[in-house]
This record gives structure tokens, C-alpha cells and sequence, in this order.
């Protein structure tokens, strides 16, 4: 039982960490780049930034789990040579904690405002070298063997998207009809890079004809995976991307809300897609436990929201 709850808090974290993790990439791009969508989802998107230290002290329940949740942590499941130099538990939670702290230390830096475009442009480039590790590390090598070259990426753009589907479902009062659109343009484009990237990987590994790959694919085909794949594409891309093409459901900050309500089902059926069929007869169990802690972590955000805006309040005030 205790395994099952490591487990479904890695995958509850995974899903949960992606709102905070994907608005600090936002606010940063929106340094480098400008323009009045940063502006308008500024009231979204800077609480959930601010997020991002609590993320990194929530994974502190991944790394007390790791010996549930990853068969290389026990010496099992990877080459040695691979154990050895890689998948030690001793690295991983090093790259863990180089990571996090960094990209708190960017949240810390943007939500001060004494970050330039410089700075938006170094912590970007942080981000894209750390994610490309901790993708794998996190949700890859539960079932050790499989890799590709485009899946950090594909994180990345899963992060991009949960946030700007979190900020379509809260819908600030500044989102107004072309702030709207502007968000549906960007929930749009980031839609086509996650199905391109996800379409891309399955079909390089289908010409490669390799045995881990294909076993890795096998498994996720068999089902119920099937069906969980099949579900979390047409509920977090087909109907948003056909629902954004309608100018009605574009400006309107109304509609919008159910699109962001359907993208983030998506992405954590996806998340939950890659991650659960590495546990087997167990997966179950891992799912039912993602459920409560997905809630766990929700109230925690909710009250850690509060908190901080209590706080600021209160400078303001001083």
C-alpha cells in the first residue's frame, strides 16, 4: 500500500507542478518577447509562478518514495553501467534539487520585477538544458529502457499548455474578449507543437524498429492504455484545437474556460498514460492514490495562494 501512495504522488506531482512550472516559462518568454498577452494573464499567471518554491518542497514526497516509484532506485531494471553512472539515487536527487532550487530562484527573481530580458533569456536557457535531464529522470525512467530525443520537449510543451488551459479556466476579470483571443492563439499553437512532437516521436520510433521502443509503445497500446490514450487525445487536443478554430469560442472568456477545463483533463490523463503502465497490476492502485494527492496538492496551492497574497497585502501596507 505504502508503494502504491509514493506512487501516485509522483504522478499527482508530476500533473500538479506542471501549472507553476509552464507560468514561469510564460513570464519569462514574455520578458524576451513583450506583448499585451503577458500583460492580460499577468494576474494568473504570476500567483501560480509563485507556486513554484512549493513545488520544489512537495517533491520532497518523491524523493522519500523513490525505491516505489522507480525499479533502478532497488539496482534493478537499468544496465549497470547505466545504475552506475546515471540512475544512482544519490544523482538523480542531486539534478533534482539543481533544478528546483534554480527554477525557484527564477520564480524569486521575476516575481521581484528586477529581472531584465537578460535574465529572462539566461533562465530560459537554464530551463531548457534542466528540463531536458529531469524529464527523463522524472517520468521516463519509471520504466527504464525507453528514451527519446524530442520528449523533453514534449514536457515542456505539456508544462506551456497546462498553464495557459489553467489561466483560460480561472479567466481574470483583464481577460477580455482579445485577451481572450490572444490566449486561444497561444493555447492554439502550443495544441499543434504537443500533437506534432507526440506524432513525431511514435513515428521515428516506428521506422527505428527497435525492441525497447517497441515494447514501451506495446505496453501503452495493450489495454485499457489504449483507451486512455485514445481519451486523453480527443479530450485534450481534438476538441480544444476544433473548439479554438471558432472565433465565438475565442472571444469569449466564457467558452474559453471549458476549452482550459478540457486541455488540462488532457494533459493529466496523458501524464497518467506515460507513467502508470511502467507499475503493471499495481497501476491501479497508483491511480486511485494520484486522485488523493492531486487533491492534497490543490488544497495546499489554494492555501499557500492565500497566504502569499495575505503577505503582500500587508507590504503594501507597511
Amino acid at each position: 500500500m505504502s508503494d502504491a501512495l509514493f506512487r501516485g504522488w509522483l504522478l499527482a506531482w508530476i500533473v500538479w507542478s506542471a501549472v507553476p512550472f509552464g507560468a514561469l516559462v510564460l513570464v519569462m518568454i514574455h520578458r524576451v518577447t513583450g506583448g499585451r498577452w503577458g500583460e492580460v494573464l499577468a494576474l494568473v499567471l504570476r500567483p501560480a509562478t509563485t507556486l513554484v518554491p512549493l513545488a520544489a518542497v512537495t517533491f520532497l514526497g518523491v524523493a522519500l518514495g523513490l525505491h516505489a516509484a522507480y525499479p533502478w532506485a532497488a539496482g534493478t531494471g537499468a544496465k549497470p553501467d547505466v545504475l552506475r553512472l546515471y540512475l544512482d539515487p544519490t544523482l538523480f536527487l542531486v539534478r533534482a534539487a539543481v533544478t528546483l532550487l534554480g527554477w525557484s530562484a527564477l520564480a524569486a527573481l521575476f516575481l521581484s520585477g528586477r529581472a531584465g530580458t537578460l535574465a529572462a533569456a539566461l533562465g530560459l536557457t537554464f530551463y531548457g538544458l534542466s528540463i531536458s535531464l529531469v524529464s527523463v529522470d522524472w517520468i521516463l525512467s519509471v520504466e527504464p529502457g525507453f528514451n527519446a530525443s524530442a520528449f523533453p520537449a514534449d514536457v515542456a510543451l505539456h508544462q506551456i499548455l497546462a498553464a495557459l488551459a489553467f489561466a483560460a479556466l480561472v479567466s481574470p476579470p483583464s481577460l477580455d474578449a482579445r485577451g481572450a483571443s490572444d490566449l486561444a492563439g497561444l493555447m492554439l499553437a502550443t495544441l499543434l507543437g504537443v500533437i506534432y512532437l507526440e506524432l513525431m516521436s511514435y513515428i521515428v520510433a516506428w521506422y527505428g524498429d527497435l525492441p525497447p521502443k517497441a515494447a514501451w509503445y506495446l505496453k501503452r497500446g495493450a489495454s485499457p492504455w489504449g483507451g486512455i490514450l485514445v481519451a486523453s487525445l480527443i479530450i485534450g487536443g481534438i476538441l480544444p484545437f476544433l473548439a479554438l478554430l471558432f472565433s465565438a469560442v475565442r472571444n469569449s472568456p466564457a467558452l474559453m474556460r471549458g476549452v482550459g477545463l478540457l486541455v488540462l483533463v488532457g494533459v493529466a490523463v496523458h501524464f497518467a498514460w506515460l507513467v502508470l503502465p511502467a507499475y503493471g497490476d499495481e497501476a491501479g492502485s497508483a491511480a486511485a492514490a494520484a486522485v488523493v494527492a492531486l487533491a492534497v496538492l490543490v488544497l495546499l496551492s489554494r492555501f499557500a495562494s492565500r497566504l502569499i497574497i495575505r503577505r503582500a497585502g500587508r507590504l503594501r501596507h507597511v
